[in-house]
């Protein structure tokens, strides 16, 4: 039984209360992938969580229990199939080298997270520790995302991973945030707030610097994934008293489906 299998057989034991599932694949250099007792050893000293063991079928699956959420983890001997892989490293301008890093990796892994009466917020947490733990004990060499179009170095995962501890939000590890620019202004949108029960935003045409655009849409991303915040059609945000962002619904600019336009 692998572990797709595993947690299927699961569903039908318990109800879930997110209808997400935070799931990511780590990418390894070299046969090894994981080493579940140092995943686990990690997890208890690096973060402190109490963690058991569940017989996962087989030899490449490890199904972890951890304060009452189910943790899978399976390891694949090979690279992801077809052209997926390298079409996300395109758009990853946080890692600029990703093409050539990742040229001679050998396998990937799938880890995910599933847990009864947990919040989007607690699962996407407990996957990036889980995640953090897998890339400080192998030769993993990044973590993709597919679901958010995430490609995320090794380096950059753990340094992000450590905002958990002092309570900040890694919404880089969570959200892509594209950006474009153009003689019209400048454009950013996120791809990954629906998988927190959120509808994706957009930025269009804004005179705001890149940077600015990033900075200011990072901080609204914390916001509304940190405090469960629903914006609506015809309201407005700001961080003071005199600045008020416009904030309509409507269809997609980069995006398919309806999202939320901040007017900036």
């Amino acid at each position: 039984m692998g572990l797709f299998d595993f947690f299927k057989k699961k569903e039908t034991e318990q109800e879930n209360k997110s209808e997400s599932i935070f799931l990511a694949m780590p990418l390894f250099r070299g046969g090894a992938g994981f080493n579940p007792s140092a995943v686990a050893e990690d997890l208890r000293n690096h973060w402190g969580l109490n963690v058991t063991t569940t017989e996962g079928g087989d030899n490449n699956t490890e199904v972890f229990t951890i304060d009452g959420a189910m943790v899978g983890l399976t390891h694949i001997p090979m690279p992801i199939p077809g052209d997926e892989l390298s079409e996300c490293a395109k758009l990853a301008y946080n890692w600029d080298t990703a093409m050539e890093d990742l040229k001679d990796y050998t396998s990937h892994g799938v880890v995910f997270v599933k847990a009864k009466n947990a919040t989007a917020l607690e699962q996407a947490i407990l996957l990036s520790k889980t995640l953090a733990s897998i890339l400080r004990t192998s030769e993993a060499v990044g973590i993709y995302q597919g679901s958010q179009s995430l490609l995320i170095s090794k380096d950059q995962y753990l340094s992000g991973a450590e905002e958990l501890k002092e309570g900040g939000l890694p919404i880089q590890l969570w959200v892509y945030l594209g950006l474009r620019k153009s003689e019209a202004g400048n454009s950013i949108y996120t791809y990954g707030l629906a998988n927190f029960g959120k509808k994706e935003m957009e930025v269009v045409k804004s005179a705001l610097s890149l940077e600015e655009l990033y900075s200011f849409i990072t901080n609204i991303c914390s916001y509304v994934i940190g405090h469960d915040v629903t914006f609506k059609h015809g309201e407005t945000l700001g961080y003071t008293e005199d600045q008020k962002v416009k904030i309509t619904v409507s269809k997609g600019h980069f995006l398919e489906g309806q999202t939320l336009k901040l007017e900036m």
